[in-house]
């Protein structure tokens, strides 16, 4: 399939998301009891409303990342299927006498849109980021899940290749694309992704998971690790952008040095048609700096950038 360049932007580029699953939550304690596993403030929620959230360790570790679409009698996540498998092990392992179920969706499919015209092209222009509508059997939202300009769709699995025409007739020039293009953009914002620029190690502020995180609501796992690292600013590691000077990219695992001490390892890379070879890492903080010059395992070199790389 061909890639979204970035001459092409202005349209749209449609995938549906066969990584993803969704799982209804229902039950009465079902708002309570995510509220207190994850980082979004479920209970201050309105049906409407699309939450990105974290499930956490006590220590505030990630261990993954999703997305609640908040509805009159569900809560819908919106997950890796590989991290759904230890996301409920670990929410079932604190499920005592609540009222909660879950129940894999296996009939809906998620369709990402992304570029500027993919809310002209789903009907979710007059929607707010981070809000979806219900329409002819579909929920349509506002989501810019990798950072960028984006709606996101789900519909019944069996309608995925009309629902994708329908996308494509709306905004002249789209067409469907492949996930190696969400991987770029998901990296030129600089979005972590748990599992790839994370480890089971990593506090989620150190990965810059800050959109999925309720800085006001009530108690919840994970909470003190946050809040102590957010009022005394003492995050000693921070994810940051690389720019590297060869067109050739590195492996996933690098060793990244400065001075010849190891400041992090590469986590992600691709090449931006618009920045050229960059990648991400979880940096000490003594390479913080942008501007500042690593090596890059044994011969390679690369330039600190903040993120997202636009803005740098």
């Amino acid at each position: 399939m061909p890639h979204l360049e970035t001459s092409d932007r202005p349209n749209a580029g449609v995938l549906p998301l066969d990584g993803r699953l969704l799982v209804r939550v229902t039950g009465d304690d079902r708002a309570s009891f995510l509220h207190g596993m994850c980082t979004a403030d479920v209970k201050g929620a309105r049906p409407g409303a699309v939450l990105p959230t974290l499930f956490l360790t006590e220590h505030a570790h990630a261990i993954a990342d999703a997305f609640i679409w908040v509805t009159p009698d569900a809560l819908i996540l919106d997950i890796d299927a590989e991290a759904w498998t230890r996301t409920r092990a670990h929410l079932e392992k604190l499920l005592v006498a609540d009222d909660v179920e879950f129940e894999d969706a296996e009939d809906l499919a998620i369709i990402d849109v992304e570029g500027p015209a993919s809310l002209d092209a789903t009907g979710a222009a007059s929607l707010a980021a981070w809000s979806f509508i219900e329409t002819a059997g579909s929920f349509v939202g506002n989501l810019p899940r990798y950072g960028g300009p984006a709606a996101s769709v789900i519909a019944p699995r069996n309608s995925i290749d009309s629902t994708i025409a329908a996308i494509v007739a709306k905004a002249p020039g789209s067409r469907r694309i492949d996930a190696s293009v969400l991987e770029t953009i998901r990296i030129e914002n600089g979005v972590a992704r748990v599992g790839v620029d994370t480890t089971d190690k990593t506090i989620a502020l150190e990965a810059r998971l800050n959109r999925a995180i309720s800085f006001n609501k009530g108690c919840y796992l994970g909470q003190e690790t946050i809040e102590r690292a957010t009022a005394r600013g003492g995050l000693k590691k921070r994810m940051f952008g690389l720019k590297f000077h060869s067109e050739g990219l590195p492996v996933a695992g690098a060793v990244l040095t400065l001075a010849g001490k190891e400041v992090g390892r590469v986590t992600s890379v691709v090449h931006s048609p618009r920045f050229g070879a960059i990648g991400l890492a979880i940096l000490h903080h003594s390479a913080w700096t942008p501007g500042a010059e690593l090596k890059v395992g044994e011969g390679g070199s690369a330039i600190v950038s903040d993120l997202p790389f636009a803005q740098s």
